[in-house]
């Protein structure tokens, strides 16, 4: 596989990445300092320049989080470590006629997982069909995706929403050096999945983030992610008290513990939480501060929000992921009852009632994945489209493979289509003989909408957009479709409920 050598000097210094099939490739591209010693749980600051010429073949680290969560090949983990808050770029080795719309990518994983470096999110596929993509590591878990601020003191200083602070530092990174690259910094659609999802919608209602990008795509965001300022303090509270810290000491013991301390007393809250209120998570941002003054949605709600056009949507059978891996939603009676103990009797009936076949296993787990994606979809859909241009899809495609094992179209499934995935040797596994067809072209409808709406900030035709009246949903399956309003019982069941906090 021929490989060549190419270097471009952005605003801190000279990088030197590689080229193959077909595209340019830079890694771990540092946009902040490294968030480590006294920079721990502030805010992140720019990047300082360096001398001489920075290699970016390889991947750097990751964010700190459970090992098991870094595999990205046979027996080969990525690194982790504090010093994580780096992009990567990829973008056409041809020349091109003008500057390129810039697809700028969010990993998803729970806010307390993941990585850019995920061999699914390589992004070669989308920057050869006429874009620059970059990809971004943030601050995960207890280092960056729990509100610590309500323990700030004046020796140690901690501030909040320290992952959308990155994610937004990233953004200027993008602003002031892209178009080295070839890519427009005036046409950036930012696009994520899951947690990734939910971050992009959330910088949607983020002052600070006016003016960084043009459109946003919503994959499968999930709900339950974001809390008050008072939640938030409440679980730091908790969490310090978990580590071991004596009263009034919790700022320093979080500045002097090891991260992986960190890491396990995160998974210790996250477990007892589920116990007590399933679907309550410490992680995620807070609203209610000056950094995220209103709640996303209801930011959406009142047109406050940033009024660029919107892609959101899920896939059909979300829940099913999460009954083999990760066992942290609502999936059996039990665990859904406890979610509805502070639903008055009528809301429960509602709710319950339109999962046919309750508490059966099979709805169960549907409802159970409408409470953690359906609802965030239905809801940002709803507010979004008030004031600006929204389009939503669900992603129903499933090869014969992933019906065989149960999983069907389930949760992260639409990535498959969305960066080429079966189109590689992967890709090639997942899809029996027959389904190689249908997969390719699903994948290639998706990729053309994508690909449309982050130059046009319109996905292309056949595809209505989103409004009360209509409540229009593209169906992307072996035959795409539009529904008007589907699954209406289900969406009307949820309306006006929230978890309560802990």
């Amino acid at each position: 596989m021929h490989e060549r050598t190419i270097r471009t000097t952005i605003s801190t210094g000279t990088l030197e990445g590689f080229t193959r099939d077909g595209v340019h490739r830079w890694r771990s591209i540092p946009y902040a300092q490294p968030p480590v010693g006294p920079l721990r749980f502030r805010a992140p600051l720019p990047a300082e320049p360096w001398r001489g010429v920075r290699y970016c073949h390889g991947f750097g680290n990751c964010a700190p989080q459970p090992r098991r969560y870094t595999l990205l090949g046979v027996g080969k983990y990525q690194p982790m470590g504090e010093d994580c808050l780096t992009l990567n770029v990829v973008a056409p080795e041809k020349p091109q006629a003008g500057p390129l719309p810039v697809m700028f990518f969010v990993h998803g994983g729970g806010y307390f997982m993941g990585s850019s470096a995920t061999p699914i999110y390589d992004g070669a596929a989308l920057a050869r069909r006429g874009c620059v993509y970059v990809s971004v590591n943030y601050r995960l878990g207890a280092l960056g995706c729990m509100d610590m601020s309500s323990l700030s003191t004046p020796t140690h200083p901690i501030e909040d929403n320290l992952m959308l602070r990155d994610i937004v530092m990233a953004l200027r990174w993008v602003r002031d050096n892209i178009a080295v690259f070839g890519g427009d910094p005036d046409n950036v659609t930012i696009f994520g999945e899951s947690a990734g999802a939910h971050a992009v919608a959330t910088l949607l209602a983020v002052p600070q983030a006016a003016g960084l990008f043009a459109r946003v795509i919503s994959e499968s965001p999930a709900s339950g992610m974001i809390r008050s300022a008072d939640s938030a303090a409440r679980f730091a509270a908790r969490f310090v008290e978990l580590l071991g810290a004596e009263p009034g000491e919790g700022a320093a013991t979080l500045m002097s513990a090891r991260s992986s301390d960190l890491g396990k007393t995160l998974e210790a809250l996250v477990g007892n939480g589920q116990e007590e209120l399933p679907g309550s998570f410490p992680v995620g941002p807070t609203y209610g501060t000056e950094y995220l003054p209103v709640d996303p949605v209801e930011a959406m709600r009142r047109g406050t929000a940033h009024r660029v056009p919107l892609i959101v949507g899920n896939n059909a059978d979300e829940g099913r992921l999460f009954t083999r891996f990760l066992p942290l939603l609502p999936m059996d009676e039990s665990m859904i009852e406890l979610l509805l103990t502070d639903a008055d009797a009528e809301r429960r009936e509602r709710i319950t009632t339109a999962y046919p076949g309750y508490p059966n296993s099979a709805a169960c787990v549907t409802l159970g994945g409408d409470f953690a994606f359906g609802t965030a979809t239905w809801q940002i859909a709803e507010a979004h489209s008030r004031h600006a241009p929204t389009w939503v899809y669900r992603y129903d495609y499933a090869p014969r493979t992933l019906q065989w094992t149960g999983l069907g179209a389930t949760h992260a499934t639409e990535l498959f289509a969305v960066f080429d995935t079966y189109r590689t040797r992967f890709g090639s596994l997942l899809t029996a003989a027959a389904d190689r067809r249908s997969a390719r072209r699903v994948s290639k409808d998706v990729q053309r909408r994508w690909r449309s709406f982050s130059r046009t900030g319109d996905p292309g035709d056949g595809w209505p957009r989103y409004s009360e009246d209509t409540r229009a949903v593209l169906v992307f399956d072996r035959t795409s479709r539009v529904e008007y309003d589907p699954h209406a019982d289900r969406r009307r069941a949820w309306e006006g409920f929230t978890l309560a906090s802990p």
